[in-house]
């Protein structure tokens, strides 16, 4: 039976890439304490403003309206400097003069592992997970995911638009470093001819010929999603076919979403998410719990070790691996 245990003040940070519902996370972290009779403080630009000291307090008037914002209104920065025993050091200092016994940090896999250095330590941490790419344990989905994967289907339905107007084949690069995730669910929505991920090691021979397929099964346009992190890049794979695919039967063109993906409005699915996770963050608090990523898995909030967070990757479902192999004719 975990422990009960009280504070007077919690901080919360966003660090990293911003994912749409990180606001929702901050407002459900900071509503949850607020009825718990807690302090919250705000640290601003992750962990650079943690080693810094810059903390600002999070009451009402910072928190009304920021559940459908996009970004983060703590701002948020890459910092890997947090590994270096001196920054920890600097930031524990920081925690104890501005009184604060536990921090929830919000973030991807770089911010996770900074919570877990934290908790190292012996500092109260629990993270939660917040990234487009979707790749921390311990979670169907991340905070952000949903939100980007829209953005994306709605470009790729307008580019298609475009394709069956001019009779063309775009290849179209998603975001998520190396992960999949995005490119692979977006392609299966999107109906992409051909799907390129980086943990399915995918030629541009390959490619070309599934394209030549769909010209010889009469396809007017066609469509690739790849992955930013493939080892061959849309860029790449355009210059590959410059130069050998002559025979495809359309015309090329390239279109990299880039960062529009991490910005927008939330989603309804990304607002509850953030929301249910950031009051969770308080509870596990409120019980003793500490040294946790919190996810939801088959729709329930599971707690899942930092440790293991930060030592292992999460896979692509196999499921949605077969899918595009099922689907192609």
């Amino acid at each position: 039976m975990l422990a009960k245990t009280d504070y007077r003040r919690i901080g919360v940070l966003t660090s990293g890439g911003d994912a749409p519902g990180m606001n929702a996370a901050i407002r459900g972290v900071a509503y949850s304490a607020n009825h718990k009779g807690w302090e919250v403080v705000g640290i601003r630009s992750g962990f650079v403003g943690l080693v810094s000291g810059d903390f600002v307090p999070l009451g009402i008037r910072e928190l009304s309206g920021i559940i459908q914002q996009g970004g983060t209104i703590l701002k948020t920065s890459r910092f890997p400097g947090f590994m270096e025993q001196q920054n920890q050091d600097r930031a524990l200092d920081n925690l104890t003069r501005q009184h604060i016994g536990a921090i929830v940090i919000i973030g991807g896999d770089g911010s996770l592992a900074g919570a877990y250095a934290l908790a190292q330590h012996g500092f109260r941490v629990v993270g939660l997970g917040a990234t487009i790419d979707n790749d921390v344990i311990g979670a169907d989905l991340t905070i952000g995911v949903d939100t980007a994967l829209n953005v994306a289907i709605e470009a790729i339905d307008r580019l298609k638009v475009t394709a069956a107007s001019h009779d063309r084949a775009f290849l179209v690069e998603v975001m998520g470093r190396h992960s999949g995730y995005l490119a692979l669910a977006s392609g299966i929505a999107g109906g992409a001819e051909v799907i390129v991920v980086p943990e399915v090691e995918t030629e541009p021979a390959r490619v070309a010929d599934e394209l030549r397929r769909a010209y010889d099964h009469g396809h007017a346009h066609a469509l690739v999603v790849v992955a930013e992190g493939s080892r061959h890049s849309a860029e790449s794979l355009a210059q590959y076919f410059g130069k050998y695919g002559t025979s495809l039967g359309f015309e090329l063109r390239v279109t990299k979403l880039g960062h529009v993906q991490r910005g927008g409005v939330p989603t309804v699915f990304d607002r509850l998410l953030g929301t249910r996770l950031g009051v969770a963050s308080c509870n596990s608090l409120a019980v003793g719990e500490t040294g946790v990523s919190l996810g939801v898995v088959g729709g329930s909030i599971t707690a899942t070790p930092l440790s293991e967070t930060v030592s292992r990757k999460k896979p692509l479902d196999p499921e949605l691996v077969k899918l595009p192999f099922v689907l192609a004719y």
